[in-house]
């Protein structure tokens, strides 16, 4: 019997008084190999020979018992006995050991070595790796203590490393590891893993002792004192300053130790008091999180705090209570990130990836919390630990905004039972406010009770007016509650290890909405004319299912796949969890499969109830994150759906749900009445559509059809009736600005309608279809201006013969786009432009002919005139059509037609076009000249005027250029110091033309110019142009007559030119000396000087530039040096 005080594990006190030795003789051979009287159950060696009891008696003690305990209870225990316990207290299974030394699950690493990549560096492989090498030295097992050596061979890098390696353990678990490698991580180092696969695989090599504390009870006064002398000379420079305090204090009789009855002992056990878990090293985990958080999703830290959540839910798994102490010490540095308060502060949101981790984290705390074998007192310890993290104000709220819009409205909606209102929105939920309402659910209820335990629960008196019946007509078992709650109970059960029990409530809940969806059909239709004459628009669920924090959905279709892929493969899980084949019973029958319909299975029940999932109609939630949730847990199940091979029962399901949900009314989202605010169904329809389509392709159109709905872009507001518990009215019917991923909804929705056209491509009725339904339901150009391109790309596929439906089809979306964007700015407009007249190119003539007539509902007059008539008129369009003579006249003329009409519209920017395209029509030539005319007295600028003139000239129509150059020169007025106007080039080729058509036209253009111009350097280039050869050049050329004469500068036309001229320069000396500054002087000089040039061509000009210069020296002789500098160059 021994005495013990409360001491760390592995070091309770030990003591032997009264305790004989007549019951060890002959049972103490040293060395003699453990086990040798029984069978083990390493992997490496299983004996055929029944156990013995003592055997079976000493497992299940080692397992169950502390050996205090063992101590307390019997007085005096026979060796034999105590080794056999202490034999069978050591784990036995690897898996536990993998679980511990690797991010990966236990049934992925065991019994394999040898694979390459990173899973040769984990502890576990590297472990198996070192014992399969022989690593593994000098074994000993001292009671619950195991020790040993394990030698890692040297590298090319690396000299060789040999490791002392210590493991204690205590009922089938290891409670402390040390290893001399000083590697310090969260899972136990590759030597330990050797050293503890090594007594797992080779128990009968291991050298066994009882605790060392029976040892020394057994030696007398002078075996003591030699053995404590030994061992002091062996360690001397180790232990010798220990062994004399402790021999000090055991000297004097006051010394603490001397109060105590008995003596540590490290391998004798864990007391009653310790706490009987595998050994977590908490600093590390502290350390490894931390340490991931702040590197803030970089070096893949987010994936590494994945698979710890991964460890965690392994650990539930296997009912190991370090699965809820490590996500303690996971949430409490989670909620220590220093970023929580920082983002706070500054109203910014979380990144998504970090927020999925948020998720993640309240969702095991909801399966910690509903545990159904957890202690009362471990849950509230929970629940106080939860509370107080949920009141920290930096705690991540669930929907990731900091309110809710909607929170007076939810509780209309009721979602079960009174008991379980919806709580979404209530305010100020955090992400574990599920966790602390969870708190309050129990497993004590007779009904759930039976359901998860009894496969042959049924109950045949059925009442068909009860909604709340707890068995359908079948008598088959239903599960009513809040069906998140339901879910998250079901994963629960998964996560800690109950699959059987799981799979029965998620088919008891799964048969519970189908009853639903049955009930909700059947009040729809007797209501139907009457809600659809009202016009009323609802929907039976605000919290959705899909995208909900809990994943209900995704839990019950992830329980049934399991299931479904085991029954599959012909295995079936037991309660322990592991596999056992189906050969061995006479009539595999799985857990409730029995509530399963005639040909139905797993698989196909998940199938439906993803279908029923995804088909609820359910509200858009608030905020980007949420939104995002929401698509993306929708393209994850049907990521899940989409590899799964259809069968006849499959199709037959697909077949059930499509024709429910389009005949239900609020419950779905693809029946009759849909919510303005209801998430849309595109991506599902589409996912439908093509699985349906070789199978009943009108069912397949009739779906995906519906789901072309979008009525949140609808601009009427659709009214609504509360007079039912299940129809609510929007209290924001102006909701399309917090749609965030309306973007991404519109792209699923054109998508749905490319896959519609593709499939329908030659069978007109249902294109034709198909063209009414976008038309209606597509509300962005860009969007509809893709599906013309797709259409036109699949009509027109190189390997097959135009589909002139299909392009038909496809110019019709490209008429909308162009009228939709006629009166919009959208920066690729050109480029539709373009694409649709190529587009009617291929429909053919009469399409081209078509869009000319109708330009002005299409195009603007710029666009029907340089891309349009244009593109109509090029060869290549001819070409492409393969007109005759006849066709192309036809043509040319719509073509001439349209761009006159442009020009009267729009004669600024089209009249070149019309000119240029009516250059070989003589009446429409003439015609569109005549526009122009007409337009240059109203609105055409002198640019646009100058541009046609110089057209004109160059088209070989002097006369007529030069008429237009002088309407422009009306428009024209360029100031004195305009000197770079872009129009200055313009004005000196509407001088050199008028010049070279004769004296009589210079003199009708020279008042224009000096009306209009009064630069002074552009009129003395007009001067001396008009002064260095004789005018009527041009007619000259044509009538062979040329008077040779240059013309005299003191008669008109040039004279009142020259007058001008010298007017502008002295007008431009005084403007320019009103602000002058010392570094322009120069440059003023210069100036000067050509005006000199200028006066000096008339015939006083030298008297006029002397006055002018003393006048200059007379009123700005303030500017001395100004003045010096005139004196200095002209006198």
């Amino acid at each position: 019997m021994a005495e013990r005080v409360q001491q760390p594990p592995a070091k309770r006190l030990c003591c032997r008084p009264g305790y004989g030795s007549t019951c060890r003789q002959g049972q103490r051979a040293a060395g003699a190999p453990c086990g040798s009287s029984g069978a083990t159950q390493g992997e490496s060696s299983r004996t055929q020979s029944p156990e013995t009891l003592l055997d079976i008696a000493a497992r299940k003690v080692a397992e169950k018992w502390p050996f205090q305990r063992v101590e307390e209870r019997f007085e005096r225990i026979p060796e034999p006995v105590q080794r056999r316990i202490v034999y069978w207290s050591f784990p036995r299974s690897e898996r536990e050991i993998c679980m511990y030394s690797s991010f990966n699950t236990g049934g992925e690493e065991i019994g394999s070595s040898g694979e390459s990549g990173d899973e040769t560096r984990l502890p576990f492989r590297r472990g198996i790796a070192l014992l399969e090498s022989g690593c593994v030295d000098n074994v000993l097992q001292v009671g619950f203590h195991l020790s040993g050596t394990v030698r890692e061979p040297a590298t090319p890098s690396e000299p060789e490393l040999v490791c002392n390696v210590s493991v204690s353990f205590d009922r089938c678990k290891i409670t402390a590891v040390t290893c001399s490698c000083g590697n310090k991580d969260i899972f136990y180092c590759a030597h330990v893993v050797a050293l503890s696969l090594y007594r797992v695989r080779k128990p009968e090599q291991v050298k066994l002792r009882l605790p060392i504390s029976e040892t020394l009870f057994q030696m007398n006064r002078d075996q003591l004192q030699k053995f404590v002398q030994y061992l002091i000379t062996v360690h001397h420079t180790d232990v010798l300053p220990t062994a004399q305090k402790l021999a000090d204090e055991i000297l004097s009789q006051n010394s603490e130790i001397n109060q105590v009855h008995g003596a540590p002992d490290p391998t004798a056990g864990a007391s009653v008091d310790d706490e009987n878990c595998w050994h977590l090293d908490e600093e590390q985990v502290q350390e490894q999180v931390k340490l991931f958080l702040s590197q803030g999703g970089y070096h893949g830290s987010g994936k590494q705090l994945n698979l710890l959540f991964s460890k965690v839910r392994e650990m539930l798994k296997m009912r190991d209570s370090n699965g809820a102490r490590m996500l303690t010490l996971i949430t409490e540095q989670f909620m220590g990130d220093p970023r929580l308060a920082l983002w706070r502060q500054q109203g910014t949101a979380m990144t998504d990836k970090y927020r999925q981790l948020w998720d993640e984290l309240g969702a095991l705390w909801m399966c910690i919390v509903l545990n159904p074998h957890c202690k009362p007192e471990q849950k509230a310890f929970w629940l106080r630990q939860l509370r107080r993290w949920n009141s920290v104000d930096v705690c991540p709220l669930e929907d990731g905004n900091h309110s809710s819009e909607l929170t007076n409205l939810t509780n209309v909606l009721p979602q079960g039972p009174a008991g379980n209102p919806d709580s979404l929105s209530r305010p100020h939920r955090t992400v574990f406010t599920r966790a602390i309402e969870a708190c309050d659910l129990h497993w004590q209820d007779p009904h759930l009770q039976n359901i998860i335990t009894e496969d042959h629960y049924t109950n045949y008196c059925y009442h068909e007016n009860l909604d709340s019946s707890l068995f359908d007509t079948r008598g088959w078992p239903l599960w009513h509650e809040h069906v998140p709650t339901a879910c998250a109970r079901v994963d629960a059960l998964r996560s800690h290890g109950y699959p059987k029990e799981a799979l029965r409530l998620a088919i008891a809940i799964v048969n519970t909405l189908r009853r639903q969806q049955q009930k909700q059909l059947e009040l729809f239709r007797s209501h139907k004319k009457e809600l659809l004459n009202r016009g009323i628009t609802a929907v039976t669920n605000l919290e959705g299912w899909v995208g909900h924090p809990l994943d209900p959905i995704g839990t019950l279709f992830s329980t049934l796949m399991e299931m479904g892929r085991g029954s599959e493969e012909g295995t079936l899980l037991d309660f322990s969890g592991a596999c056992r084949s189906l050969t061995s019973y006479g009539h595999p029958v799985f857990p409730a499969q029995r509530f399963l319909e005639e040909g139905e299975s797993f698989l196909s029940l998940a199938v439906e109830t993803a279908l029923i999932g995804l088909g609820q109609q359910r509200v858009m939630p608030d905020g980007l994150y949420a939104q995002e949730k929401v698509c993306r847990n929708e393209e994850q199940l049907l990521g899940k759906l989409q590899e799964i091979d259809l069968n006849d029962m499959l199709v037959k399901i697909f077949r059930k749900q499509a024709v429910l949900l389009l005949e239900a009314g609020p419950y779905s989202g693809l029946g009759e009445i849909l919510y303005r605010e209801s998430v849309p169904m595109h991506t599902f329809a589409k996912f439908l559509f093509t699985s349906l389509l070789p199978h009943d392709a009108e069912l397949a159109y009739r779906i995906a059809l519906r789901a072309m709905r979008l009525p949140v872009l609808e601009s009427t507001n659709p009214s609504s009736d509360l007079s039912r518990p299940h129809h609510i009215v929007s209290v924001v019917p102006n909701r399309y600005p917090r749609w965030f991923t309306l973007s991404h909804i519109e792209t699923q929705q054109c998508e749905l309608a490319s896959t519609m056209l593709t499939a329908a491509k030659g069978d007109a009725r249902k294109l034709e279809t198909v063209l009414e339904s976008i038309q209606k339901n597509i509300h962005s150009s860009s969007h509809i201006f893709k599906l013309a391109q797709d259409a036109f790309k699949i009509a027109t596929l190189m390997d097959s013969l135009p589909d002139l439906t299909l392009l038909k089809v496809s110019l019709e979306l490209g008429l909308q786009v162009m009228r939709m964007t006629l009166s919009t700015l959208n920066w690729r407009r050109r480029e539709m432009v373009r694409w649709l007249v190529t587009c009617a190119t291929e429909v053919g003539v009469f399409a081209l002919d078509s869009i000319m007539q109708n330009w002005f509902t299409l195009f603007t007059p710029t666009e029907a005139t340089s891309v349009v008539a244009s593109t109509v008129m090029s060869n290549s369009t001819i070409v492409r059509l393969h007109l005759d003579c006849h066709q192309q006249e036809n043509l040319a003329n719509s073509a001439r037609t349209l761009a006159l009409q442009c020009a009267m519209k729009d004669p600024q920017n089209c009249a070149l076009s019309a000119l240029t395209l009516c250059e070989k029509d003589h009446n429409a030539f003439e015609t569109a000249y005549k526009i122009v005319l007409d337009a240059a007295a109203t609105g055409m600028n002198y640019t646009q005027l100058f541009t046609i003139a110089r057209y004109m000239e160059h088209r070989g129509y002097p006369a007529r250029a030069y008429k237009l150059a002088t309407l422009a020169m009306t428009h024209l007025n360029l100031s004195y110091n305009q000197d770079t106007h872009p129009a200055i080039n313009d004005v000196l080729w509407a001088c050199a033309l008028s010049h070279s058509l004769g004296k009589n036209e210079l003199a009708a253009v020279i008042p224009l110019v000096v009306k209009s111009v009064k630069c002074a350097t552009v009129l003395s280039d007009i001067l001396r142009r008009c002064t260095l050869t004789t005018p009527g050049g041009m007619v000259a050329l044509h009538s062979r007559r040329n008077s040779g004469k240059l013309m005299s500068l003191d008669k008109t036309p040039l004279r009142q030119l020259l007058d001008a001229t010298i007017g502008a320069y002295i007008n431009t000396t005084h403007s320019r000396l009103t602000h002058i500054s010392p570094r322009h002087y120069s440059e003023f000089i210069e100036f000067l000087s050509k005006a000199r040039e200028t006066f000096l061509m008339a015939h006083d000009g030298h008297i006029q530039f002397t006055q002018f210069i003393d006048n200059l020296k007379q009123i700005y002789k303030g500017k001395k040096k100004l003045m010096m500098l005139v004196r200095e160059r002209f006198g």
